[in-house]
C-alpha cells in the first residue's frame, strides 16, 4: 500500500507542476494493462505465465538503476504476492529483446535487460516481501513486441 500511495502522490505533484512535462516515474496507481493476479508461496502452476505486448513510449532510463527500454506509463501486470521461504523470479520470453522494470512492495525499483539470456530479462527477489509488485515489460528497441511474462519460484 505504501508504494501505491507514494506513486499516486508523485503523479499528482507532477501533474500539478506541469501537464505538458513527461512523468519522471511510472504510475503504479493505474490499472495494469494485462491484468493482475494474487499468488502465494508454493503457487501452481509454476511458472505463472501471461502473454502481452511489450513496450511503450516512455524511456525506462528515467528511473535510473540501470533501467533500459521503452515501457508504458501504466504497469503491464500487477502481482499481489504472499511470501514464504522461496525466491520470487520474474522473466520474459520473446523473439525480440525485452526488458523488465519492477516496483517492489517497499517502493524500490529493480530493472534488467538480458540476464535470462538471448535478449530476455530476469529480476530475482531472493527474499521477497509480501505485497504488490508492479511489472513493466519493455522493449530494447522502439517497436512493441509480443512477449510472455513468467513468474516462478524455481530459480
Amino acid at each position: 500500500m505504501f508504494n501505491r500511495l507514494n506513486a499516486l502522490a508523485l503523479a499528482c505533484v507532477l501533474t500539478a507542476a506541469s501537464a505538458a512535462a513527461p512523468a519522471l516515474a511510472q504510475d503504479a496507481s493505474q490499472t495494469a494493462n494485462f491484468g493482475e493476479v494474487s499468488l502465494s508461496a508454493g503457487f501452481t502452476p509454476d511458472p505463472h505465465s501471461v502473454r502481452m505486448v511489450a513496450g511503450g513510449g516512455i524511456d525506462a532510463s528515467r528511473l535510473g538503476s540501470g533501467c533500459v527500454g521503452k515501457i508504458s506509463n501504466a504497469p503491464d501486470y500487477q502481482v499481489t504476492y504472499t511470501a514464504g521461504g522461496l525466491p520470487l523470479v520474474f522473466r520474459t520470453r520473446s523473439g525480440e529483446d525485452t526488458t523488465l522494470v519492477i516496483n517492489a512492495p517497499n517502493g524500490s525499483w529493480r530493472c534488467d535487460d538480458d540476464s535470462y539470456g538471448d535478449g530476455d530479462a530476469e529480476v530475482r527477489f531472493n527474499n521477497p516481501q509480501s505485497g504488490v509488485y508492479d511489472v513493466w515489460v519493455g522493449t530494447y528497441g522502439s517497436e512493441p513486441a509480443s512477449a510472455t511474462l513468467l513468474i516462478t519460484e524455481t530459480p
